[in-house]
C-alpha cells in the first residue's frame, strides 16, 4: 500500500438516495453495493450551474480512459424550483450529453449525507466503499485521474477491483427536427437559423419556421472549420449577423467563436484556441490566441461583437476589424453589483440583444434582466441576487423572473424576456417600469426573434419554434416567489475566523518570484453585513466581524493561489493558478459556528464535514 493511501481516511460512503429516481439505467435503481468493486465519482451537480457544465466535459475524458473500472454517478441537486421537476431533469441530461447515471435528488437528501456545501463538487469511493476524496469546484479531474490510477493499481493488487461494463443504459434517440436549439436568427431572406444545440448543427429553416432547408455542421461533437458537412461544433448557442453578411456563432463548449460564410456554408474560427480560459489567462489579445470560457450569446452593439461570457461571468468583445478579443464588463467575481463596467458583477450572463443605447442582457443566475449603456456603465432593470427568484409582475423592483436565457429587443423600446424556468415570455417596459407577462405554457423557452407583427420563442425543451402574436396586454398570472433550495451555513453573530486551506499539490511548491503566492477577496450581500473584513489581501486566513443586526446574507469569497514545479533539474518548470469563488448563504444565530474553513486546492478531503 502506498503511503497517500495509508493517509486516507477510512469513512463509509453514506447510502445514494433521492426521490427522483434513476436516469441512464434502463430503469434499474442502484445502492452503493451494487457498484461495489469500482471506482465510483459522485459529481454533484445542478443544471443551471456554467461550472457543473464545465466539469460535465472534464469528466469525459476520465470516463472513457477508466471506462472498466470506473462508474460516475451524477447527484442531481437542485438550485431553482423548475430543477426540483423531474422531467426536467431528464431533458438536461439528454441536452448536455451526460453519457453516465444520474440520481435525482430533489430534496438534497445526499447531498447533505455527503456534507456536500458548493455546486459542483466531486466525491470519489474506493472499490470497498470508502470516500477517499472531495474536491469542490472546476479543475480537479486531472487530480482525481492520478487518485484513479493508484486505486487501480491498489486494489487490484488486493484483490477487490471489479473490472467490467459499468450501469449506463444510453436513452433512445429520439426523431424530432430539432434537438433541445439554444438560440435563433433571422436572416436576411427571411429565414431562420438555428442553433441545434445537442445535434452540435445549425439548421436553417424557411419563413414557416419548420420545413428545414439546410443543416450545418457534421453532427457529430468536435471542433474543425471546413464545408458544411465536414465543419464541427460542441454546443453551439449564440448568433449575430455581422455588416458582411456572415454570422457569428457562440460555440459554447469549444470556447470558441465561428464564423459561418451563408452563401458557401463555410465555417471558420474568429476567436478562442479550444481550451477553457482560467484566471491568469490573458484577457485581451489577437483572438486566435486567446482562451474564452463557455460563450453563450453574441450581439453587435457600438460596432462590436459583445460576447456574453457565461463561464466566467463576464462581457468581452471581438473587433472584426482588429481581429482581437478584450474584456469589456464584469471582474470575473459572481453576483449582481452595478457601476462601471471594470466594477461590476454578473452571474452567466446568457442572453444579449442590442438597441441604438443600450445593450440588454439576461443575467441567468440572479435571475435578472440588466442593460449596459453607451458610457459603459452596467444597469439593472430586474433581479436583486443569486438567492431570489419568482414568478411576479408588477414594478420592476418588487417583479420576479427564474433563471432568464434569452432577451429581445421590441420596436417600441421594450424587451422580451424568454424566462425559461418559468416556462413564459415576458416584458419589460422601461418607459412605465412594468414587467408583465406575454405567454405562459412554454416549456423552458431559450430564447425569441421578431417575425413580422410575430415574435418566434425558441421552446427548447420542447424541440421546436413556437410562433405567438404579440398581444395587447399582459396574461395575468399567479404571484409566487422562491428563495434557493440551498441551506443557509450557520454562524455566530460577531466574530467569525475565516481560513481558506491551500497546499500545493505534490510535486509542486508556492510561486512567490512576483511576490505573494496568494489572495483572497472578500464581501457581502447585503454590504452591510460585513463590519470588519471585506477586501483584498495575500493571507488566506481572516479575522471578520458580522453585522448582528443583519439576520442572513450572502459571503462572497474569491481565493487564489500560484504554485510551480519544484524539481530543481525542470529549467522551465510549469506554474498553475488555483482559483475558487465560493457564494455562501449565510443565517446569524447566536451558537452558531465561530469559524468557516474552505478547501482552494492541493489536498484530498475526506466528507468529514468540510466543503
Amino acid at each position: 500500500m502506498t503511503d497517500s493511501a495509508r493517509r486516507r481516511a477510512r469513512v463509509r460512503a453514506p447510502e445514494l438516495i433521492g426521490k427522483g429516481g434513476w436516469l441512464n439505467t434502463g430503469g434499474r435503481q442502484y445502492t452503493l453495493a451494487d457498484l461495489r468493486g469500482r471506482i465510483v465519482v459522485l459529481d454533484f451537480w445542478t443544471f443551471c450551474c456554467i461550472n457543473c457544465l464545465h466539469v460535465l466535459d472534464e469528466l469525459r475524458e476520465l470516463e472513457d480512459k477508466h471506462r472498466d473500472t470506473l462508474v460516475v454517478i451524477g447527484v442531481h441537486s437542485p438550485k431553482f424550483v423548475h430543477e426540483a421537476d423531474h422531467r426536467a431533469v431528464a431533458d438536461a441530461v439528454e441536452r448536455y450529453g451526460v453519457a453516465h447515471p444520474v440520481l435525482d435528488d430533489p430534496e438534497l437528501a445526499t447531498w447533505k449525507q455527503y456534507a456536500v456545501r458548493a455546486w459542483p463538487t466531486l466525491v470519489v469511493i474506493d472499490p470497498e466503499g470508502y470516500v477517499v476524496a472531495q474536491h469542490a469546484g472546476e479543475g480537479h479531474v486531472p487530480a482525481i485521474e492520478r487518485l484513479v490510477t493508484e486505486l487501480e493499481a491498489e486494489h487490484e493488487a488486493k484483490g477487490t477491483l471489479r473490472r467490467g461494463d459499468g450501469p449506463y443504459v444510453p436513452p433512445e434517440p429520439e426523431p424530432t427536427t430539432l434537438r433541445f436549439p439554444g438560440k435563433a436568427l433571422l436572416l436576411p431572406s427571411g429565414n431562420v437559423l438555428v442553433s441545434d444545440t445537442t445535434r452540435h448543427q445549425l439548421v436553417e429553416l424557411a419563413e414557416d419556421t419548420e420545413t428545414v432547408v439546410r443543416r450545418l455542421g457534421s453532427g457529430a461533437r468536435g471542433f474543425a472549420d471546413g464545408g458544411p458537412e465536414e465543419a464541427s461544433f460542441n454546443e453551439p448557442q449564440g448568433l449575430a449577423l455581422l455588416d458582411d453578411g456572415s454570422v457569428v456563432v457562440a460555440d459554447t463548449v469549444n470556447h470558441a467563436l465561428r464564423r459561418l460564410d451563408l452563401a458557401t456554408g463555410e465555417v471558420t474560427t474568429l476567436a478562442g484556441t479550444g481550451k477553457q480560459w482560467w484566471r491568469g489567462s490573458a484577457t485581451s489579445g489577437p483572438a486566435r490566441e486567446v482562451d474564452l470560457s463557455s460563450p453563450w450569446d453574441v450581439a453587435v452593439f457600438g460596432g462590436t461583437v459583445w460576447i456574453a461570457m457565461a463561464g466566467v461571468h463576464q462581457l468581452w468583445t471581438y473587433d472584426p476589424a482588429t481581429r482581437t478579443v478584450a474584456v469589456a464588463a464584469g471582474t470575473a467575481n459572481e453576483g449582481l453589483v452595478d457601476g462601471p463596467a471594470a466594477q461590476a458583477w454578473f452571474a452567466q450572463p446568457s442572453g444579449l440583444a442590442a438597441t441604438a443605447d443600450r445593450l440588454w442582457l439576461a443575467d441567468s443566475e440572479t435571475s435578472a434582466l440588466r442593460w449596459v449603456d453607451r458610457d459603459g456603465r452596467v444597469h439593472t432593470a430586474v433581479g436583486t441576487g443569486l438567492f431570489d427568484f419568482g414568478h411576479r409582475d408588477g414594478a420592476a423592483d418588487r417583479a420576479l423572473l427564474q433563471h432568464p436565457l434569452g432577451v429581445t429587443a421590441l420596436p417600441d423600446g421594450s424587451v422580451a424576456v424568454a424566462d425559461t424556468y418559468n416556462h413564459a415570455l415576458r416584458r419589460y417596459d422601461p418607459a412605465t417600469g412594468e414587467v408583465t407577462t406575454l405567454a405562459t405554457g412554454l416549456r423552458e423557452p431559450s430564447d425569441a426573434v421578431l417575425a413580422g407583427e410575430d415574435i418566434v420563442v425558441v421552446e427548447s425543451a420542447r424541440h421546436r419554434l413556437t410562433r405567438l402574436r404579440l398581444p395587447e396586454e399582459a396574461v395575468r398570472v399567479e404571484p409566487a416567489a422562491h428563495r434557493t433550495r440551498r441551506a443557509a451555513t450557520e454562524v455566530n453573530p460577531g466574530r467569525l475566523r475565516l481560513d481558506v486551506v491551500f497546499r500545493a499539490p505534490a510535486g509542486q511548491q508556492p510561486d512567490t518570484r512576483y511576490g505573494p503566492a496568494t489572495r483572497l477577496l472578500v464581501s457581502a450581500t447585503p454590504p452591510e453585513l460585513l463590519l470588519k473584513g471585506e477586501g483584498a489581501d495575500p493571507d488566506l486566513s481572516r479575522e471578520l466581524e458580522l453585522n448582528p443586526a443583519v439576520t442572513e446574507g450572502v459571503l462572497h469569497i474569491s481565493a487564489m493561489a500560484a504554485s510551480c514545479d519544484d524539481d530543481p533539474a525542470t529549467a522551465y518548470p510549469a506554474c498553475h493558478v488555483h482559483q475558487r469563488d465560493w457564494g455562501i448563504p449565510l443565517r446569524l444565530v447566536p451558537g452558531g459556528a465561530a469559524r468557516l474553513p474552505l478547501v482552494l486546492a492541493g489536498m484530498d478531503e475526506a466528507a468529514r464535514g468540510g466543503g
